[in-house]
């Protein structure tokens, strides 16, 4: 079952929201996550890939990853993971289903050593969404709309101005959702100015 695309116009924000949870993802809790710093300024969404093992899909490892559950012995490329605690906001699925795991009012464990919009630590002021896909690859339809979608209702709750790739924010150290991710879709679905779209790598820091 998919993710119902309900279009953040049809319903006021609030009724969108409850303590930075939304209310069209499902809930997982992840335990990998801290407070924001004071005043933080919520201003960044940064697109990843994933899926565990790497290019097998459909399954729920990476729902067990976030949520520190995950068999390490399942699969020989877990060991090289072994003990990781990291997590996202969110995760889209190749079906376009959405998962949330850490309300977007706290500090996800997504971005690591990272800097954009001339400020670093990412985490402390960015929403990250993960993409089910293997960097490089395709991406699906239904995961495009839930994305845009997301990111909308994301834009209505929160002062986001800039929308990024991970690549874009730790360049030569990650290099997701990479080049089969087309920013035009996204950016044609929303309507988002060209100011809003990740900036070239080689301005990075």
């Amino acid at each position: 079952m998919t993710t119902p695309m309900i279009l953040p116009e049809a319903a006021p924000a609030a009724a969108l929201w409850r303590a930075g949870w939304y209310r069209y993802a499902r809930q997982l809790e992840s335990p990998n996550f801290g407070p924001r710093p004071h005043q933080a300024l919520v201003d960044l969404i940064v697109l990843h890939s994933i899926s565990l093992p790497p290019g097998d899909y459909g399954n729920d490892n990476v729902q067990r990853l976030f949520t520190n559950q995950l068999d390490w012995d399942a699969h020989p490329y877990f060991q090289g993971i072994r003990g990781l605690e990291v997590s996202a906001h969110f995760f889209i699925s190749r079906t376009g289903q959405l998962w949330q795991f850490v309300s977007c009012d706290d500090r996800a464990w997504h971005a690591g050593q990272s800097s954009y919009r001339g400020r670093s630590n990412c985490n402390d002021d960015s929403v990250g969404i993960e993409l089910e896909g293997l960097e490089g690859n395709v991406f699906e339809e239904p995961q495009y709309e839930t994305l845009s979608v997301l990111c909308s209702a994301l834009m209505r709750q929160y002062p986001v101005a800039h929308i990024a790739g991970h690549e874009h924010i730790a360049p030569g150290r990650k290099e997701d959702p990479g080049p089969g991710f087309d920013w035009s879709v996204l950016q044609r679905n929303m309507a988002l100015p060209q100011a809003v779209m990740p900036q070239p790598k080689l301005n990075q820091s």
